[in-house]
């Protein structure tokens, strides 16, 4: 029998603590060669976009894929989860909540191990659905006590500030002009639509922490070459990935400012091989582009947490 699980039971099911818990492990995997991730595929239409992401989770005995497609009207999101065992299709779950919550907890394993642990200061640009994942992560692993958002749409700014003071209860400020959100922050969030940069490189301040969310296409960018140029050390989720998608990297690359070997995967941060941060005033970037092992770890939990539960729905799929 194959398990449905719907949006709002996953909502039920998954919290931010438990997603950091799983990824923090899937990178520590990675970082050791313990997983399979596939690039992301896409399928291009005149009116719609298919995405496909897959991957092999070992230690957690699971193997699977997400699949969603994106259109003028929005997106919808499934993750497809099979037994390492004998391929066994387990479940099914509806994944935007998923993925919301997966993303904010890579981030959050980002930020655990190359801010300042003493950071308490955040500056985000973005006030949509992936922004409130993103602080969520980030107040995961650090004691945060003030964040400062800006995006352009001052209604969307002033409710998105509302809304996450109330589930984080610390002080979050809507600010009018993108320089303003980089001054005194410890930790800055990027998680935006933008197709360019979305402040300068010369206004970060020293011993700030990037975390790149927003862009997973090569005519997406949301930072600039000087931010690259300015990063004492560069990190993503999936290098080969990064050499598909990652529109704020390849340009400084292919000009020779910054070569593939100085980047490095956050799996090689989390055992160790190389230090995240090394001195206080180091600017650290964490380019995420969200990748396979994030979703299928995660909904291997939301799996779990299901079956000792008793929710989702029970569907009988034939085999061949």
């Amino acid at each position: 029998m194959v398990l449905f699980l719907r949006e709002d039971e996953v909502k039920e099911l998954l919290t931010m603590d438990d997603a950091v818990a799983v990824l923090e492990e899937t990178f520590r995997q990675q970082g050791t060669g313990g997983v399979i991730n596939h690039p992301r595929l896409r399928v291009k239409t005149g009116k719609s976009m298919l995405h496909y992401l897959a991957g092999a989770v070992p230690y957690l005995g699971v193997m699977g894929y997400k699949a969603y497609t994106s259109y003028r009207g929005g997106a919808t999101f499934r993750v497809f989860l099979h037994s390492i065992e004998n391929g066994e299709l387990l479940s099914i779950m509806e994944a935007d909540f998923l993925g919301m919550i997966r993303t904010g907890a890579a981030t959050a394993v980002a930020t655990k191990y190359m801010s300042k642990e003493a950071s308490t200061r955040v500056g985000i640009f973005g006030t949509g659905w992936q922004a409130k994942g993103q602080l969520m992560g980030v107040s995961a692993v650090r004691k945060i006590e003030r964040v400062k958002a800006y995006s352009r749409n001052p209604d969307n700014r002033a409710r998105f500030c509302k809304q996450m003071e109330d589930i984080l209860g610390v002080e979050i400020i809507p600010v009018e002009r993108p320089e303003d959100v980089l001054k005194d922050v410890d930790i800055l969030v990027t998680a935006t639509t933008s197709v360019e940069p979305v402040f300068r490189g010369e206004w970060l301040q020293g011993g700030v922490h990037i975390n790149a969310i927003g862009a997973n296409f090569l005519f997406k960018r949301e930072l600039d070459e000087e931010t690259i140029r300015r990063s004492d050390i560069v990190v993503v989720d999936s290098k080969e990935q990064a050499k598909l998608e990652a529109g704020e990297l390849l340009p400084p690359i292919d000009k020779g400012r910054i070569r593939w070997e100085e980047v490095y995967e956050l799996g090689e941060i989390v055992v160790g091989k190389v230090k995240g941060r090394i001195h206080e005033e180091d600017i650290t970037l964490f380019k995420s582009l969200g990748i396979a092992i994030e979703d299928i770890a995660v909904a291997a939990r939301v799996y779990e947490l299901a079956v000792a539960k008793g929710l989702g729905k029970k569907l009988e799929i034939p085999s061949i």
